[in-house]
C-alpha cells in the first residue's frame, strides 16, 4: 500500500544502479517486473540479492526471436521501463525507445549508463570507482598523501540510481498530466559530479582551492576523525560556532584562547589538530563519547 501503488515498472535486469532504482520504486509500492536472463539459479530464492525485494520477475533470453514482443506486451501496461545496457544494445534487441514509446506513448523510458549515450567513453566498460574518479569526487575526498579509495558502491551506483528514480517519477508526473512519455537519460559520472554541488560551494567560498583533499580534511581540528586509546575511532564535526563552543567546553579547553579563536583561523588548524590527536588518544572512545 505504498504511495506508488498502481504504478507499473518493467526493469530489464542488470547490475548495480538499475536494480537498485527498481528496488526503490518497489519499496514505495510500485509493481516492478524484472526481466531476467536465463541462469542456473534464476528461478530459485536468492536472499543475497536484496535489490530484488518486492519485485516480480520473468525469465527471458532477449536475444531469442519473439523475446522483444513479450517485453513490448509488458510495456503496454507500464508507466516506466528501466534499462542499464551499454548504448545501442536495446536498439539491437528491438527495444529502442521509439519502438517502446510507439507501443506505449505515455511510457517513461529510463536509461542508465556509466558515461552517457554518446561521447568518447560511451562504449567503455566502467565501475563505480571509475565514475567517482573522473567526476572529481575521488580527488576532493582524498587526504593529501593518501591513496585515493572511494567509498564502495555509493557515489556512482547508488547516486546514479537516485537520479534515475527522480527522473522516472518526474516523467510519470508529466505523463499523467498530458499523456506524453519521454526518455530519461542518466549517467553515473554525471550523478557523481552533480552531488559535488555542496562541496564545490564550500570551495568557492574559500577562494577556489582545489588542492587534493582540501575540502575533505582541510586540517580542520574540529571536523575529522581521531584514534582513541582503545584503538577505536571517534568522528567530530561541530562546524557551527555554538556546537564548537560546546565541544571545547566539554573538553575543558574553553579557557584556552587558541581553541576559542581557533575555529576561524586556518593557520592554527594543524597545531590544534595535533593537540586534539593527543587528547583523544588519552581516552577510550566510550570515555570521549
Amino acid at each position: 500500500m505504498g504511495v506508488l501503488k498502481g504504478m507499473k515498472v518493467v526493469e530489464i535486469a542488470g547490475l548495480g544502479p538499475g536494480p537498485f532504482c527498481g528496488m526503490l520504486l518497489a519499496d514505495l509500492g510500485a509493481d516492478v517486473i524484472a526481466v531476467e536472463r536465463p541462469a542456473a539459479n534464476a528461478d530459485h530464492p536468492r536472499p543475497s540479492e536484496i535489490y530484488n525485494r518486492g519485485k516480480r520477475s520473468i525469465i527471458l533470453d532477449l536475444k531469442k526471436p519473439g523475446a522483444a514482443d513479450i517485453v513490448l506486451q509488458l510495456v503496454e501496461g507500464a508507466d516506466a521501463l528501466i534499462e542499464g545496457m551499454r548504448p545501442g544494445v536495446m536498439e539491437r534487441l528491438g527495444l529502442a525507445p521509439d519502438v517502446c514509446l510507439a507501443r506505449r506513448p505515455s511510457l517513461v523510458y529510463a536509461r542508465m549508463t556509466g558515461w552517457g549515450q554518446s561521447g568518447p567513453l560511451a562504449q567503455t566498460a566502467g565501475h563505480d570507482p571509475n565514475y567517482v574518479a573522473l567526476s572529481g569526487a575521488l580527488w576532493l575526498a582524498t587526504a593529501p598523501g593518501h591513496r585515493p579509495e572511494p567509498p564502495p558502491t555509493l557515489l556512482g551506483d547508488v547516486g546514479g540510481a537516485l537520479y534515475l528514480a527522480i527522473g522516472i517519477l518526474a516523467g510519470v508526473l508529466r505523463a499523467r498530466k498530458d499523456g506524453r512519455g519521454q526518455i530519461v537519460d542518466v549517467a553515473m559520472v554525471d550523478g557523481s559530479a552533480h552531488m559535488l554541488n555542496l562541496i564545490l560551494s564550500i570551495i568557492r567560498d574559500r577562494g577556489g582551492n582545489f588542492e587534493c583533499g582540501k575540502p575533505a580534511s582541510d586540517a580542520r581540528h574540529f571536523a575529522r576523525s581521531y584514534r582513541c586509546s582503545d584503538g577505536e575511532w571517534i568522528n567530530i564535526v561541530p562546524v557551527e560556532p555554538q556546537f564548537y563552543a560546546e565541544l571545547i567546553k566539554r573538553l575543558g579547553l574553553d579557557h584556552d584562547q587558541r581553541f576559542v579563536k581557533g575555529q576561524g583561523d586556518p593557520k592554527a588548524w594543524p597545531a590544534l589538530s595535533g593537540e586534539f590527536t593527543a587528547l583523544f588518544a588519552s581516552k577510550t572512545r566510550s570515555e570521549s563519547c
